[in-house]
């Protein structure tokens, strides 16, 4: 936080180049942090990969899903469960990593000394945000090397299907940055961040396709997650890492990617206006 407070001092004088410095800076100094600390590292950035791990060996004797009536077009169960975890790393780091990081800080009084200090908000959450993202590729690019080389899954070949998950990720990530922001207003304490913000993100992940094949839950179960933007971001990683005759098993029988736009870009509208509402220096009393 020394160092954000460091670089943030000539933000006054020198207007958004200075914000931009600051906000550099800050991406250094919370990148450190967040390696430094084991329990957020597992839980965020190696808990996708290690139950991606779990689900493709536990279920590997079931044998292939999705086949068509003719036997062909079948997946591992490891293949299947990958977009889902994709999605919830996103929503892991997004949003489980930023709201119980942000409240600790609150709590602890951090954010009371950086508002005493030039630092602007936004290069405070250039900060956070920056390092949301680059520790989102690095998650990305471990998991998909895993799902690859130990579980010997076949990724997507079609330079469309990469252009198209290029936008689901950048969309997915910005939306769940901002509502992890938002949640973070929450907790009342630093104690509390973890038990308000930990059962959120559980729930999202069992009703919306991620540990469980969301056909086979039930339909007003599907609606209901079809509130919350994770069932849409899972969506949208299916239409990428599953065959297309996969579609069928949604809601509508299709990929409905315009609805996952709308849905996600909706959440990261709200995501925005409540972080620019909520967001204070001091923690609420």
């Amino acid at each position: 936080m020394t160092t954000i407070a460091t670089a943030a001092r000539p933000v006054e004088r020198r207007g958004a180049p200075g914000v931009l410095q600051a906000g550099l800076a800050a991406i250094r100094l919370e990148l450190r942090g967040y390696y430094r600390t084991p329990d957020t590292v597992f839980f965020t950035f190696l808990f996708p990969i290690l139950m991606l791990g779990i689900f493709g060996v536990a279920f590997d004797s079931l044998g292939e899903v999705g086949a068509k009536p003719d036997g062909t077009g079948g997946i591992s169960m490891a293949a299947y469960y990958l977009p889902g975890m994709v999605a919830a790393g996103l929503l892991l780091t997004g949003v489980q990593n930023l709201a119980v990081d942000i409240a600790r800080e609150k709590g602890e009084g951090w954010l009371r000394r950086l508002g005493g200090t030039p630092l602007s908000p936004v290069s405070y959450f250039i900060g956070k945000g920056g390092m949301i993202l680059i520790t989102s590729l690095l998650q990305l690019a471990l998991l998909l090397a895993f799902a690859a080389l130990a579980l010997g899954v076949e990724l997507p070949t079609d330079p469309a299907l990469w252009l198209r998950f290029a936008w689901i990720f950048l969309l997915g990530i910005t939306t769940m940055t901002l509502l992890g922001i938002a949640l973070a207003a929450v907790p009342r304490s630093t104690r509390s961040a973890t038990a308000v913000v930990l059962p959120i993100v559980l729930l999202l992940q069992f009703i919306s396709g991620v540990y469980l094949q969301f056909s086979m839950l039930p339909e007003w179960l599907q609606n209901a997650a079809s509130l919350f933007p994770l069932k849409w971001l899972a969506q949208g990683m299916r239409s990428v890492f599953l065959p297309e005759h996969f579609a069928a098993q949604e809601l509508s029988g299709s990929w409905d990617l315009g609805l996952v736009v709308l849905n996600l870009a909706g959440w990261l509208v709200a995501g925005l206006v409540l972080s620019l509402v909520t967001f204070r220096w001091i923690r609420r009393s």
